[in-house]
């Protein structure tokens, strides 16, 4: 790549899609199915294994800086979740790497000569030592190039003593086998990335392996996918306790309104109450009109009553006092000496007729 699409590169990574006003480049969202998630978290295998034995070539969903670039800044806002969409692609990679490693190992048993569990675990001690010196020993040249001496010396001096413990498995290895057997080079695939090793590799086969591309390449694609897995279960929390806490929050809106609502029915009961209240003094109200209505006319027809009854006893005692005259002024007559004489003439008249019809009586009877 020439220096100028480096430099246009690195825009592209910083300022995104719309760095200098490319409407056309605007048109494909990263949000877009046809772009490559993977490529805009940096952990798509065509990136990291390109240039290696294992060059998968290009992805056949678009890459673009400048779209990791808008993504970057557009997740700062927002959860896209693009994660789970790089890990699941990541996760199909490893698991046909896997799958490669399980069936070269398969091959290896068919060829090779069989050996006992003991030897085999003598040279399983010999392969993991020398996998130990091959890390070391691309890890101090790695420390070098980035000017760290003293910690690369530092992992020169690890890598001498496991030298020392290589040698020592090494001739426990060959003790227990025949020499001819021994001397057949005895392989072993690689668990990282799958390729074959060698038990008598010597150093260098070693470090160029362990520090090779390819074999750094599957473990940044490894650890990425754990880091994404771990970004997936952090996220899917967050999300849980996002949603707990919404439900919380709508759980507590609903309670408000439940007590609210209740509050609400007491007033309205407390007001039905007021107003039944009102109704029954407005009742009682009435009764006393109309009561007191009736007493006032009541009172009335009984005054009038009064009033014509007393006119009555008025009249009356005229009438008695002109009889009570007339009885006086008829006692005074009878007073009088002419009234007497009358009175006592009328007892004797009346004396006659008696004794006359008496006569008469027995005079009847006899006869």
């Amino acid at each position: 790549m020439s220096a100028q699409a480096q430099m246009r590169a690195m825009l592209d990574q910083l300022m995104g899609t719309g760095r200098d006003g490319d409407t056309m480049r605007q048109r494909i969202k990263f949000s877009d199915e046809r772009v490559c998630k993977s490529h805009l978290l940096d952990s798509c295998p065509h990136d990291i294994l390109s240039g290696t034995r294992m060059d998968l070539g290009e992805c056949i969903k678009v890459h673009d800086l400048a779209l990791r670039a808008d993504y970057e800044i557009a997740s700062k806002d927002q959860e896209y979740f693009f994660e789970l969409d790089a890990a699941e692609h990541l996760q199909s990679f490893i698991a046909d790497c896997d799958r490669r490693t399980e069936l070269a190992k398969k091959r290896l048993a068919e060829t090779q000569d069989e050996i006992s569990a003991e030897v085999a675990a003598k040279a399983e001690r010999v392969h993991e030592l020398n996998e130990e010196i091959g890390k070391l020993l691309a890890k101090a040249e790695q420390l070098g190039g980035e000017g760290n001496v003293d910690e690369a010396q530092q992992l020169l001096e690890k890598v001498e003593k496991t030298r020392a413990l290589k040698k020592e498995a090494e001739d426990v290895y060959r003790n227990s086998m025949p020499a001819s057997s021994f001397q057949q080079q005895k392989l072993r695939v690689c668990e990282v990335c799958s390729a074959y090793l060698g038990l008598h590799d010597n150093d260098r086969r070693l470090a160029d392996h362990f520090g090779g591309k390819l074999h750094l390449g599957f473990i940044e694609i490894r650890e990425k996918l754990e880091k994404l897995r771990k970004a997936v279960i952090e996220k899917q929390e967050r999300m849980r306790m996002r949603r707990r806490e919404e439900r919380e929050r709508e759980d507590e809106k609903e309670r408000q309104w439940e007590i609210e609502r209740e509050r609400e029915r007491a007033r309205e009961r407390e007001r039905e109450w007021e107003r039944e209240r009102e109704r029954e003094r407005e009742r009682r109200r009435s009764s006393r009109d109309r009561s007191s209505h009736t007493h006032d006319k009541e009172h009335s027809l009984s005054q009038e009553r009064w009033r014509e009854g007393a006119g009555e006893g008025w009249r009356d005692d005229r009438v008695e006092d002109r009889v009570e005259y007339a009885d006086w002024e008829n006692r005074e007559r009878s007073n009088s000496p002419d009234t007497a004489r009358a009175r006592e003439r009328e007892r004797s008249l009346s004396y006659e007729r008696d004794r006359r019809s008496s006569s008469e009586e027995r005079e009847s009877g006899e006869i």
